[in-house]
């Protein structure tokens, strides 16, 4: 399975699609990625996991990173689609205390609504 990354507006979100592996290979390539859409203005990412393979230690790395970033510009990223096997990823390196992980994208897109409906304007 090859590497790609798609993105799409939803809502006032931009779903970021990632298929293949995220590894040591292409982790530089997603980060690259990532950051020119929070360039273009994209605060608020939701990233869909679903055609994701694998996820090593560098992938983990680079969305954290991004993470930060986007948390120090008042932003937000949360996760869809995310298989049993990254999951544990997840669940092993206790990410899942700052990581959300949304069982589905309708999930995602009303936990967004919610949170920005609370917050002052």
């Amino acid at each position: 399975m090859e590497f790609a990354v798609e993105h799409q507006d939803v809502k006032g979100l931009t779903v970021v699609k990632i298929t293949g592996e995220i590894d040591v290979f292409t982790s530089p390539r997603l980060r690259e990625l990532l950051l020119d859409i929070i360039e273009n203005g994209s605060l608020h990412l939701v990233i869909d996991l679903g055609e994701v393979t694998f996820l090593d230690s560098t992938g983990l790395g680079v969305l954290v990173g991004i993470y930060h970033r986007l948390r120090a510009r008042d932003g937000s990223m949360s996760f869809v689609g995310v298989n049993e096997r990254v999951r544990r990823v997840f669940h092993v390196t206790q990410l899942t205390k700052i990581f959300v992980l949304h069982p589905t994208m309708d999930d995602a897109v009303a936990a967004h609504e919610e949170a920005t409906s609370q917050s002052p304007s």
